[in-house]
């Protein structure tokens, strides 16, 4: 497989992205993959690559592109907790700023982009989002219910807040499929929030899955920082299969 980089024109400017594209000639469904709040790096690339691995094309914008081109970070010391407090400093405004008029605005240009390549399926795309990945896939579906066929959330947090324009008020808009793979003892998703969450999508009819990783810390799928825990990532690659599987299969894809 190989992974490149592509610019994609959106309404604010042009996004930096990386696109994995499976062996062969295609076409094949894509997956958007919503990164973490650290941004776009090796890891979100060996991600991507396990996933076009099963025969998917896979898009990874940089969602902070208004800020500047990738990295916008200095990540070598990520593993210390002691630079974490000071590298969110700088993250959070960037986290904050992605309301949901902007999410909705980039996920189309991302999905036009994506609409425009002769290598990709016509028809719905799926996302899988981490960390506030999670949330703005939850977003994105919700404000393009038709173009996007499935979406799974990895310890994805505030997707229940007190806002009048919480992620989990606007559910009733989907009419694809959801999983939700949330950490235990998660402060930004809490059991209470869970249990909200959930009671949204029953009201309103959404087929999902929704399942806490018992001893998993927030952000347990990333390899490059100390909440990482194999057995719990492990879970998530073969829950993000199980959905890809059933809401839009590929052919010739690789097991594993």
């Amino acid at each position: 497989m190989l992974t490149t980089t592509v610019d994609i024109p959106t309404s604010d400017g042009v996004a930096d992205a990386s696109l994995t594209r499976p062996d062969g000639d295609g076409p094949f469904p894509a997956v958007l993959l919503f990164m973490d709040a650290f941004g776009p790096r090796p890891r979100l690339v060996e991600m991507a690559e396990r996933i076009a691995a099963r025969g998917y094309l896979v898009l990874t914008p940089h969602l902070f592109y208004r800020a500047g081109r990738a990295p916008l970070f200095d990540l070598s010391r990520l593993g210390e907790a002691d630079q974490r407090a000071a590298l969110f400093e700088k993250i959070m405004p960037l986290v904050g700023a992605l309301n949901p008029e902007v999410i909705s605005r980039d996920t189309a240009a991302f999905l036009d982009f994506l609409a425009a390549r002769d290598d990709v399926r016509p028809g719905p795309v799926a996302i899988t989002g981490y960390c506030m990945g999670g949330t703005n896939a939850l977003r994105a579906i919700e404000a393009h219910p038709d173009r996007i066929a499935a979406v799974a959330s990895f310890h994805g947090g505030r997707i229940v807040t007190e806002a009048p324009d919480s992620p989990h008020l606007g559910v009733a808009s989907i009419t694809g499929e959801l999983y939700f793979g949330h950490a235990d003892a998660d402060q930004s998703m809490t059991p209470e929030q869970i249990a909200t969450l959930e009671k949204a999508l029953d009201a309103a009819g959404v087929r999902y899955r929704s399942e806490v990783y018992a001893r998993a810390h927030h952000g347990y799928t990333m390899a490059d920082t100390p909440a990482y825990d194999e057995q719990a990532t492990e879970r998530h690659w073969a829950a993000l299969f199980d959905l890809l599987n059933r809401t839009l299969p590929a052919s010739g894809a690789v097991t594993g």
